[in-house]
C-alpha cells in the first residue's frame, strides 16, 4: 500500500481521519462506494469534507493519484461527483486503484475552496 508521505492525517482540530496507519490484511481493502450526501449533513461533516477535498488538491492537483492510504469512508463522501476513477476497469478495493478530481464539479460543490483569497482548509506546515 502506497503511503502518501506529507498528506494530513486528520482534519486539524478534529477526529476526521484522512488516512490509514496500515493495510487491512484480514479481509483486505475496504471498498469505495458513493455515499449520498442530504441537506441535512453536519456542519462538521461538511468541514471535514472540504478540508479533505482541499487537502487532495493542494497535494495532488488535477494529475490522477493512487488510492494507497488514503482513507475509504472519506473518500466514499466524494466519490463519484468530485473525486472519480480515472482508469477503466476501476477497482473499488483496490489500493492500486487510480483516481483524480473532477475539477468542474468540485469547484461547483466547494466555490469556496477554489476562491483565490480563502486562506487554506488544511496546515501546510505538516
Amino acid at each position: 500500500m502506497l503511503k502518501h508521505r506529507g498528506f494530513p492525517g486528520r482534519l486539524p482540530g478534529t477526529d476526521f481521519q484522512f488516512v490509514i496507519r496500515r493495510a487491512n490484511n484480514k479481509d483486505g481493502p475496504t471498498r469505495i462506494v458513493r455515499r449520498e450526501r442530504y441537506k441535512d449533513r453536519k456542519h462538521a461533516d461538511r468541514v471535514a469534507d472540504q478540508g479533505f477535498l482541499a487537502a487532495l488538491w493542494a497535494y495532488f492537483g488535477e494529475e490522477p493519484f493512487k488510492r494507497g492510504n488514503l482513507d475509504a469512508g472519506r473518500l466514499s463522501w466524494l466519490f463519484g461527483r468530485e473525486v472519480v476513477p480515472a482508469e477503466e476497469p476501476f477497482d473499488p478495493e483496490s489500493y492500486e486503484a487510480l483516481l483524480r478530481i473532477d475539477v468542474k464539479r468540485a469547484e461547483v460543490a466547494f466555490p469556496d475552496l477554489f476562491a483565490s483569497d480563502v486562506p487554506s482548509l488544511i496546515d501546510d506546515d505538516k
